[in-house]
């Protein structure tokens, strides 16, 4: 039953191994791919070739020496030099080539994960149900989708070019030697019971044993290392993504005084990267002190069992040197599971980590596509049905209806949903059904902007080219929105999101709208940094825009003074325990918009 349960595992991995690979050799590049893997195959086989030419120059050499032939001394020496010669080319060009496969393989599934990680709001999805157990997303929630893009496709794709170029090699090797060494072994007989028995090869057999016992107990010491690998990835990467957060959150964490929090949780995520470290090269430690003694025990095995033929005179020097070639080749061939074992283990964890996560994207594509969405004059919703990603449902069949000219305040307590809901009628929240009809020109401003690094000019036509717009087209947008001070700065480039304050960030988002001239704008929170002079200006000029454009401006806020900007009002209203969803979204008149 153990057998079986390791054979199935055993196929399981392989496919999972062959899924990630075929993709590459069947691309577009799919003729290079397979040219360089060709020409590396080719200088494999040559390679052992060679060996097999240099395995029969040991012979040659070592008796001239035994018999002291100065000639054939000399003889062997040129021929070993134009050998050597040939080894090195063929070596360093299969070095080359097999670099240059790695690098094309990596970045063609780079390239392939980025695009499939980017589209369909994937990144967004995933963050999403990171750590939540969302029914939908059937439990395939992977941690650290940069660590698996940026690192783990590097690892996959050396460890499976090393390893199985390793491994034709050692097939090749097996197959090419083991002749030689069976010619050159003889027999071995014994007497048992008045009888006489002889093993013919009997070095290929004691090799073969050696290697055996080796292979096996090889496995049983360093198994651990597969798990402990998979893990030492995922505490890696999580150390590395809480810095990236202190990073980003700077600003936030200096005026809160929360150094000596931050240095506690990176100090525990970095204790968590140690202890499994530390196990790990206690793991390693217990498979190199068996490797090293096998390895070292294989050097002069060959020597011990020949040995009494020597002596004998049954074989001269260059035999005795021969066969020792020859069995460390077979031996060679045969460890190569020994020789290879953390490797194998850390190609495991790899390949494990980066199957997930190919499972997260069919998970995304199979479940929480969101609602239906269809290009529309007017927005309005159908059978609306709204959950969180834990399963918790916010808004049931509801519907919504905005018409060009209108202004609609979102209200709500705080965590009813509202940002969730512009989230579901922007067509990035997954955990939606219903339909959507929804105006194509459309802009949302997030409670929390993003502006890229670089010049200002970028952060402002972001995510567009900024050199779609004029300079003066750029100047207007920042002073409609009340940055006349940025207009200079346009070619500054700088850490946006960190050197301009709240107010100016939120500013600076609704000159991006400004600029870009959208119909239909939906405003979260997007002027609450602002004081109440600023803000008045800000919602006059938006709703002077989308009154031009004969468009609709939707908002959420809290600030009472916000309402006199809007026409009518989206409440989010409780609803009680008994009933599918928490809320129902109730609309009703404000009193008549300011001027």
């Amino acid at each position: 039953m153990m057998l079986t349960q390791k054979l199935a595992a055993f196929q399981t991995f392989t496919s999972q191994a062959w899924a990630l690979t075929k993709p590459y050799f069947a691309s577009d590049q799919k003729w290079k791919a397979r040219a360089l893997l060709a020409a590396i195959v080719a200088l494999n086989l040559a390679l052992v070739y060679m060996a097999v030419l240099f395995n029969d120059w040991n012979k040659l050499f070592y008796d001239a020496l035994q018999e002291k032939n100065s000639e054939v001394f000399w003889q062997q020496l040129g021929r070993f030099a134009w050998l050597a010669g040939i080894f090195i080319v063929m070596a360093v060009y299969k070095f080359y080539l097999t670099q240059l496969l790695e690098v094309r393989w990596r970045a063609w599934m780079t390239s392939h994960y980025l695009t499939r990680w980017l589209a369909n709001h994937a990144f967004y999805k995933m963050e999403l149900t990171r750590f939540a157990a969302a029914p939908n997303t059937s439990g395939h929630n992977p941690d650290n989708p940069d660590q698996r893009i940026q690192d783990d496709i590097n690892q996959f794709t050396g460890y499976t070019v090393s390893l199985t170029m390793g491994l034709l090699n050692a097939v090749v090797t097996l197959a090419s030697f083991v002749g030689i060494l069976w010619s050159l072994s003889g027999g071995f007989a014994f007497g048992l019971g008045g009888s006489t028995f002889n093993i013919p090869g009997f070095m290929v057999w004691m090799a073969v044993l050696y290697c055996l016992a080796g292979s096996v107990l090889t496995h049983y010491i360093g198994r651990p290392q597969i798990a402990l690998n998979f893990e030492q990835q995922r505490r890696e990467a999580d150390f590395r993504h809480h810095m990236v957060r202190v990073r980003e959150y700077s600003e936030s964490i200096a005026l809160d005084r929360g150094e000596a929090v931050e240095r506690s949780q990176l100090d525990t995520r970095f204790g968590l990267v140690l202890s499994n470290y530390l196990a790990l090269v206690g793991a390693q430690k217990r498979l190199i002190w068996f490797t090293s003694f096998f390895g070292q025990a294989a050097m002069v095995f060959p020597f011990v069992v020949a040995a009494p033929r020597f002596f004998s005179g049954a074989i001269q020097l260059g035999e005795l040197m021969q066969i020792s070639s020859a069995f460390g080749q077979v031996q060679g061939a045969l460890s190569w599971f020994v020789d290879n074992y953390s490797s194998l283990a850390a190609w495991r964890a790899t390949t494990d980590r980066l199957t997930s996560f190919e499972a997260s994207f069919q998970a995304l594509a199979f479940h929480g596509k969101g609602p239906v969405a269809t290009d529309s004059k007017v927005l309005s919703t159908h059978d609306l049905h709204l959950e969180l990603p834990n399963g918790v449902v916010l808004l049931h069949q509801a519907s919504l209806n905005a018409q060009p000219g209108d202004s609609i305040l979102l209200r709500g307590p705080s965590g009813a949903g509202k940002s969730t809901l512009f989230r579901t009628l922007a067509g990035i929240w997954p955990f939606a059904s219903g339909s959507i009809a929804r105006p194509a020109d459309t802009m949302f401003i997030p409670q929390r902007p993003y502006f890229p690094n670089g010049p200002l000019r970028n952060a402002l036509a972001y995510p567009q080219e900024a050199t779609l717009y004029s300079d003066a087209e750029l100047a207007s947008a920042l002073r409609s929105a009340l940055l006349p001070g940025l207009v200079p700065r346009l070619d500054e480039a700088g850490a946006w999101s960190q050197t301009l304050s709240g107010g100016e960030q939120q500013r600076l988002a609704v000159a991006r709208v400004l600029l870009k001239k959208p119909k239909w704008v939906f405003a979260d929170e997007a002027t609450s940094a602002l004081d109440e002079e600023s803000e008045n200006s800000i919602y006059k000029t938006l709703l002077a825009h989308v009154k031009q454009a004969q468009g609709a401006l939707i908002s959420i806020a809290h600030k009472p003074s916000v309402a006199a900007f809007h026409q009518r009002q989206w409440s989010l209203e409780k609803l009680p325990q008994d009933t599918p969803a928490r809320f129902a979204v109730r609309s009703s008149a404000l009193r008549e918009q300011a001027n």
